[in-house]
């Protein structure tokens, strides 16, 4: 059922490997729909509950992979360690490459992707989109192609995922400062973020809501 269940998500290689962690570790995955602030997220047992991961479904089978293993690196991290080390340290760091090396050696990743993780797993961030390298390999394989800020002129006016309204700004070092519309704030967003100019956000609404 495990099997069946994660075939659509990731690479057909990586299944055995995933369902034994999920049984040795008795992980809740929870699918959930695209969040706009994060690709997934490591929960610990609490109460009766176990360990629970969730992974947002709409990622490509190569970012799906590699958000499961860094949550999972949080599980195995929290069970050396409990709260007692910071939660992207150099405990989590190491933890997540070990998990991570096998994959990259038996070539599951299309080859820009592998050679964007032998950097990235050197000394991984808090998530992959802090890598540029390896975010805009990643997106190569995305199904659903969403602009980038970046390629929007500034001035122009679009939403993020969860329908907030913003005005591009200029860059800022390697930030895009930008207005939220409604409150006025200012926000520095990476060039790479999805997001939807304002004028077809309806439309997308429609399509992918």
């Amino acid at each position: 059922m495990l099997t069946k269940g994660l075939r659509p998500y990731v690479p057909e290689q990586v299944i055995p490997v995933l369902v034994d962690w999920m049984m040795t570790y008795k992980i809740h995955l929870t699918l959930t729909p695209q969040r706009s602030s994060k690709l997934g997220d490591y929960r610990h047992p609490f109460g009766n509950k176990g360990h629970r991961i969730s992974v947002n479904k709409n990622l490509n089978p190569y970012s799906f992979l590699i958000t499961f293993v860094h949550e999972v690196a949080h599980l195995k991290c929290w069970l050396q360690h409990r709260n007692a080390v910071p939660a992207h340290g150099s405990e989590w760091k190491q933890l997540f490459a070990d998990l991570l090396r096998p994959f990259i050696e038996q070539a599951v990743f299309p080859t820009d992707v592998n050679e964007a993780l032998r950097t990235y797993i050197v000394s991984p961030g808090a998530s992959s989109c802090s890598d540029e390298q390896l975010l805009r390999a990643l997106h190569r394989y995305d199904t659903v192609k969403l602009p980038r800020l970046e390629d929007l002129l500034e001035e122009t006016l679009f939403r993020t995922i969860n329908g907030r309204l913003f005005k591009k700004g200029a860059i800022i070092r390697k930030r895009i400062r930008c207005i939220e519309v409604e409150t006025r704030r200012v926000f520095l967003f990476h060039p790479l973020a999805e997001v939807v100019p304002d004028e077809h956000y309806s439309e997308w609404c429609r399509k992918h809501k």
